[in-house]
């Protein structure tokens, strides 16, 4: 708690709005989606992989509440928007199924709807939630964190207090960037809010799999948040009342393949990525 004495204060002043922007970015674009009963389902399974020479993975230095943040001593974090295992497989990448009007009823993991800031990270990196839904959200870590939120969703939501679970709706489809505003300059995630459930997100091999596909023809679509740091921004770190420099990155990446899916087959789509 002698980290959270000081806050008081300082909480006072933030801002805790909860309110809903423009859907932002194409990997949400849907319209309406149907439930219904799937007969003789099929598989799209596949794994995504990085091609070409890997680019420089920008780190920051870990400059505050190193006593939480920095548990290995490692003293800098990995931004954690580029993460390729050793045959090239490429974790943290969306894909997903284009303009699919009906299916199956909404079965995301709940793993991914719920965001806890843990030792200065946000887990999971990558989030996806039914439009609609709230994103539970929680922070393991005995200091203040806070959840600014941009993009279909926009939100200040300060977490002073360890293991307090917060529920926020996600009222619209889109693409909602996560940063802190109490001087984590490298916390750093994405929400994806859905309007259907034929969503996966790659595991650390690039793997995928969507199952209890209607048999037809489809447009699977792989989406990256990007991996570039294009500027850095001047912001205000809420807890010591200082600037700070926080990164900016580039927009995200999308890849797109068409696939003839038939009864009660699996196929397979798989995606090479690159830094062109």
């Amino acid at each position: 708690m002698k980290h959270l004495a000081k806050y008081g204060r300082v909480l006072a002043g933030l801002i805790f709005v909860v309110a809903v922007g423009a859907s932002a970015g194409r990997v949400a674009a849907q319209t309406a989606y149907k439930t219904i009963q799937v007969g003789d389902p099929a598989t799209i399974r596949g794994v995504v992989k990085w091609t070409g020479p890997i680019p420089k993975i920008l780190k920051l230095p870990i400059t505050k509440n190193t006593d939480v943040c920095d548990p290995d001593s490692t003293k800098t974090r990995d931004l954690e928007r580029l993460l390729i295992d050793s045959d090239g497989g490429v974790a943290n990448t969306v894909v997903y199924l284009r303009d699919i009007t009906q299916g199956k009823a909404m079965d995301l993991p709940t793993a991914l709807q719920h965001l806890d800031q843990k030792s200065c990270r946000y887990v999971p990196h990558i989030l996806l939630v039914p439009e609609g839904a709230p994103l539970q959200i929680r922070s393991s870590d005995p200091i203040l964190h806070t959840v600014h939120m941009a993009g279909a969703a926009s939100n200040n939501i300060p977490f002073p207090f360890q293991n307090q679970d917060i529920g926020i709706p996600m009222r619209r489809s889109g693409v909602v960037d996560l940063k802190c505003n109490a001087g984590h300059v490298w916390m750093n995630a994405e929400v994806l809010v859905v309007k259907h459930p034929y969503y996966a997100v790659t595991d650390e091999h690039g793997f995928y799999r969507l199952t209890d596909v209607p048999p037809g023809e489809y447009e699977v679509e792989a989406w990256h948040e990007g991996w570039g740091v294009v500027r850095e921004e001047s912001v205000l770190d809420v807890a010591t009342q200082k600037e700070v420099r926080r990164p900016i990155y580039s927009e995200p990446k999308t890849w797109a393949k068409k696939v003839s899916v038939h009864n009660n087959q699996t196929s397979q789509v798989d995606f090479s990525i690159s830094e062109q």
